[in-house]
């Protein structure tokens, strides 16, 4: 099962502490799924909503493709992202119970199918960051002075 990764939500690592993920299909047109394989993707600043037992995708931006003329997709449109009925029942009482935000983390390729790669996560406060950071730093440094 070869996975190519496409792109990878780094801001998402960083401001959310990341609970469970989940694998979603999601559905894109022709001129989209082309920009996708040239990686003219941008899932930074999106999120993901359920609405009447469907979940979609806000925020994330496909470059249009340059030679699609006029049935070229928009950049910013909203996506929907295929789940099985359990899990989006799953994550909808996560999200209502417990305040989870639903966040994309990554979108790659399986077997020619584009998938994306959503987290339930809850948003890190600055302390929380910066204890990250100083962390990475001090695992670092140890494997600095290992290698040495």
């Amino acid at each position: 099962m070869g996975r190519k990764i496409i792109t990878t939500n780094r801001k998402a690592y960083h401001d959310f502490t990341i609970f469970e993920k989940f694998t979603a299909g999601i559905v894109l047109t022709g001129t989209e799924i082309k920009s996708v394989r040239r990686n003219a993707v941008n899932l930074k600043d999106s999120f993901a909503k359920i609405e009447d037992g469907e979940v979609f995708l806000y925020g994330s931006h496909i470059s249009p493709y340059e030679q699609g003329n006029r049935y070229n997709h928009k950049p910013d449109r909203i996506r929907k992202l295929l789940l099985n009925k359990k899990e989006i029942l799953k994550i909808h009482t996560k999200v209502k119970k417990d305040g989870y935000s639903i966040i994309p983390l990554e979108m790659f390729f399986v077997e020619g199918l584009a998938k994306l790669e959503i987290g339930l996560a809850k948003g890190k406060k600055l302390y929380d960051k910066r204890e990250a950071i100083t962390k990475k730093t001090q695992e670092r440094d140890i494997a600095r002075q290992i290698k040495r």
